[in-house]
C-alpha cells in the first residue's frame, strides 16, 4: 500500500528544493508547487504556482506528464530547446503515490547539451579539417618532391619553394588553431557567461594591438567610446577575439589607406560593438552565407589575406553564447558594418578590469 504524497506539503517542497538536480515537482494539475535551486537556471521561465504546459510547450513533453499521471509508471523524454542557443535534455518523469484518477509528478532535468556538441564537433572537426587542409598539404608534399628530384641543386628554387611551404604550413596551422578556437566555443555555448566586462576597455586594447597591421595597410583605425564603462556580461577573452577577428577583417578586406571606425555604443538594455571599414562592400547574396563556415565572397583575396574562412563564424558563435545577435549592414561600394549586439549588465560592478 503506498502511502498518499501531497505535493503542497511543506516537507515534500522542502524535500525537492534540497536536491542538487534540477527538479520540479507537479501537482495532479499540472501547476508547479516546488523547484530545486538548478532548474530555474536550466529553464528561466519555471516558477511556482505556474503551469508547466504555459512554459514547456512541447507536445511530446505534455503528453508524457499526461500519461504518468494518468496512468503511473515513468518514463523519459529528450527535448531540444533551440533559443536562445540549442540545448538537450532528457527529462525524466516519474508518477509520485497518490489518490484520485490522476497523481502529483516529479520531472528531474539531465542537460545532455555538452555531450551532443562534443560528438557533431568530433564529426565536424574531422570533416572541416581533411577538407581543408587537403590543398595546403598537397602543396607542401609537392614542393617536398620537388626539392628532393629535379630542384635537389637548385639553390634559387629551394629558397622560393621552402617560402611558400612556410606560408602553407603557417596557413595550417592557423586553420587548426581557428578550429580548435571555434569547437570550445561551441562546446560552452549552452552556458551563458557572468562575469562583468567593459566593452570600452575591450576597443582600447584591441586599437592598441593591431595599430602596426593597420600602420602596414596604411589604414587609420578611428575609436569612439562613451567615457563611462558599458559593462556586459561576458567571458573577456571571447570578447576580445570576436572585436579581434572584426577589426582584422575590416583592416584586410577595407580599402588600403582607408579608415576603420571601432564604436561602442549604448542603447536602452542593450551594449553594441560596430566596426566599420570602406572598402568595396559586399553584395546583398552573400550576407546571409557570411557567417557559415569556410564561405568566402572571394577564396582567392581571403586566401591572400591569410584567412581562414572561420573568423566571422567563430563571431557568430561567440554573440551567440552571450546571448546577443550580430547584424551585418552593407552597399557595394560603400564599405560595410558589423555590429555585435549583447544585453547589458546593469547595476553590476566590474571585477575583471
Amino acid at each position: 500500500m503506498h502511502a498518499l504524497v501531497d505535493p503542497k506539503a511543506p516537507v515534500t517542497a522542502a524535500l525537492i528544493e534540497a536536491i542538487g538536480v534540477p527538479a520540479v515537482l507537479l501537482d495532479p494539475q499540472g501547476v508547479i508547487q516546488a523547484l530545486s535551486p538548478t532548474a530555474p537556471a536550466l529553464v528561466t521561465a519555471l516558477a511556482k504556482g505556474k503551469p508547466l504546459a504555459l512554459v514547456m510547450r512541447d507536445p511530446d513533453l505534455i503528453d508524457a506528464i499526461e500519461q504518468v499521471s494518468r496512468h503511473g509508471g515513468r518514463r523519459a523524454v529528450e527535448l531540444i530547446e533551440r533559443v536562445p542557443v540549442e540545448r538537450t535534455f532528457r527529462i525524466h518523469i516519474a508518477a509520485l503515490a497518490g489518490s484520485g484518477w490522476r497523481r502529483a509528478v516529479l520531472l528531474t532535468f539531465e542537460d545532455l547539451s555538452e555531450q551532443r556538441m562534443t560528438e557533431r564537433m568530433r564529426v565536424d572537426f574531422v570533416a572541416n579539417a581533411s577538407h581543408e587542409l587537403r590543398t595546403p598539404l598537397a602543396s607542401v608534399l609537392g614542393f617536398i618532391e620537388t626539392l628532393q628530384g629535379p630542384a635537389r641543386n637548385d639553390a634559387a628554387a629551394r629558397d622560393r619553394f621552402l617560402a611558400i611551404m612556410r606560408e602553407q604550413g603557417l596557413r595550417m596551422a592557423r586553420l587548426v588553431d581557428d578550429l580548435l578556437s571555434l569547437s570550445r566555443i561551441e562546446l560552452r555555448a549552452h552556458l551563458a557567461p557572468e562575469t562583468p566586462v567593459d566593452l570600452s576597455s575591450i576597443a582600447r586594447e584591441i586599437l592598441d594591438s593591431l595599430v602596426l597591421m593597420a600602420r602596414e595597410r596604411e589604414v587609420t583605425l578611428k575609436l569612439d567610446v562613451p567615457q563611462q564603462p558599458v559593462t556586459v556580461a561576458g567571458d573577456r577573452d571571447e570578447l576580445l577575439r570576436l572585436m579581434e577577428n572584426l577589426v582584422e577583417n575590416a583592416i584586410k578586406y577595407g580599402q588600403r589607406g582607408g579608415e576603420v571606425g571601432i564604436t561602442v555604443g549604448i542603447s536602452g538594455e542593450e551594449a553594441s560593438i560596430s566596426v566599420r571599414d570602406d572598402g568595396p562592400g559586399i553584395a546583398p547574396e552573400h550576407l546571409p552565407r557570411l557567417t557559415e563556415r569556410f564561405y568566402r565572397v572571394d577564396t582567392a583575396a581571403s586566401r591572400e589575406a591569410g584567412g581562414t574562412g572561420l573568423g566571422l563564424a567563430i563571431v557568430k558563435h561567440i554573440v551567440l553564447r552571450h546571448r546577443g545577435r550580430l547584424t551585418i549592414e552593407s552597399v557595394v561600394g560603400q564599405g560595410a558594418t558589423f555590429r555585435a549586439i549583447l544585453p547589458r549588465l546593469l547595476g553590476r560592478p566590474i571585477n575583471d578590469l
